[in-house]
């Protein structure tokens, strides 16, 4: 199994790098979903809890834990959470610290960190709820890396994933962003390491990417394919999408993706 915990990300959580790596939205504040969502805030460390929406549809069906890109926040899914629910799946999506109704401020260890405290109070409340279903997780842009830390670390506890616009490495995204890695001392061998995570996970995965994604090129999604593995994965390209209305160009062929996923864990 990948050694997760040798991953030093210090030069990241520098402010003058934590200035381009995330930005966080607030949240006016906790509402009742009513019969659409429940709220829950998730602790994380000392006083400190990670904002959360459970959309859920069915107690035997199947559950995705999902971890959001980066300027979004649990509320922008409050319309993707009923597709996925029409679908009889269970959509729970969740904040990082610093956005929507979170407490603290986001620094790349603390989001490394707190997903695996995400990931056991997720089981533990699928328990005590009476949720049966297989467990898929799921990560969108930056989201792809809590996501391939969980399924490396945690892999014999996770039935499927999804990684939808996820980057292979760091240090091109760094440059984009207008961080020079070098500079920093950033060394990708220690950093996210995501090609070789998802190496470690043989489940049934689904890669999604935007054909023409300017933030996170193609070639990324298609080298976390090749990398995969896993025997039942399936690659799929949304034609003329970019990193940002991947939603609205091929919802159509994302969701369908995602159903066939969950058709082969039932």
């Amino acid at each position: 199994m990948f050694r997760t915990q040798t991953a030093d990300f210090t030069a990241l959580d520098r402010p003058d790098v934590l200035m381009f790596l995330f930005h966080p939205r607030k949240a006016a504040g906790p509402v009742d979903g009513g019969e659409r969502f429940q709220e829950i805030l998730i602790p994380v460390e000392g006083n400190i809890g990670v904002g959360a929406r459970f959309h859920m549809a069915h107690a035997n069906g199947p559950t995705i834990l999902f971890f959001h890109g980066n300027g979004e926040i649990v509320s922008d899914y409050d319309d993707i959470g009923p597709l996925f629910n029409r679908l009889s799946i269970n959509f729970m999506a969740v904040d990082y610290r610093g956005y929507g109704c979170s407490g603290g401020s986001p620094t790349v260890s603390a989001m490394m960190a707190d997903c695996h405290r995400i990931f056991d109070f997720v089981e533990q409340w699928k328990t005590e709820n009476g949720f049966t279903g297989p467990l898929i997780v799921m990560g969108r842009s930056l989201g792809s890396a809590p996501a391939l830390e969980l399924t490396a670390a945690c892999g014999g506890r996770i039935d499927g994933l999804v990684i939808e616009s996820g980057f292979a490495w760091a240090g091109p995204l760094l440059r984009l962003l207008g961080v020079d890695p070098e500079r920093i001392g950033f060394d990708e061998s220690r950093g996210f390491a995501n090609v070789d995570k998802i190496r470690t996970f043989a489940k049934p995965t689904v890669i999604i990417h935007a054909e023409f994604d300017h933030i996170i090129p193609f070639s990324d999604g298609k080298a976390l394919f090749d990398a995969s593995g896993a025997d039942d994965k399936v690659l799929v390209k949304i034609p003329g999408a970019n990193h940002n209305d991947i939603f609205i160009r091929g919802l159509d062929s994302y969701l369908e993706a995602i159903a066939s996923l969950v058709k082969k864990l039932s």
